[in-house]
């Protein structure tokens, strides 16, 4: 499997990738009430995963925190629905295979040798958030 992150394109199949800053090991629960990465103020009542290294590529790399950005294979305990702030805003049928869940998500290992997006993606996605926060339409549904 490529580690360069395709739209669209799911990792493995049955595979639950999670991006982030946080430095976390096997074991480990993502569990919800931790400050969102991309609501400022917000307490995020989800954690967020996906079958695709794309998406798990922009949550590492637009995660808050000074830290390196990192993409975990996880394994949701619980019930498992759509990501509502992809499905239904951008994408109708989730083809970006995106997730969430109220319940922890246990940490399986830490994928490495993945490819992040250029500095110019990143910056256009930044700018197109911070527009979308100007114009007060950056709500995420959680």
């Amino acid at each position: 499997m490529s580690s360069v992150p395709v739209p669209f394109q799911v990792y493995e199949e049955g595979t639950y990738l999670h991006g982030t800053k946080a430095d976390l090991a096997a074991g480990d629960l993502l569990i919800p009430g931790h400050a969102s990465n991309f609501e400022e103020g917000r307490v995020s009542r989800n954690v967020y995963f996906s079958e695709t290294l794309d998406a798990a590529v922009w949550g590492a790399e637009l995660a808050a925190g000074d830290g390196a950005g990192r993409i975990y294979v996880v394994e949701p305990t619980g019930v498992v629905e759509d990501d509502p702030n992809v499905t239904d805003k951008k994408f109708p049928g989730n083809p970006t295979r995106s997730y969430r869940t109220t319940d922890p998500v246990r940490v399986l290992s830490e994928l490495e040798g993945w490819v992040g997006h250029s500095p110019e993606q990143i910056k256009a996605m930044r700018d197109g958030l911070a527009d979308l926060r100007r114009r007060g339409i950056a709500t995420i549904l959680d």
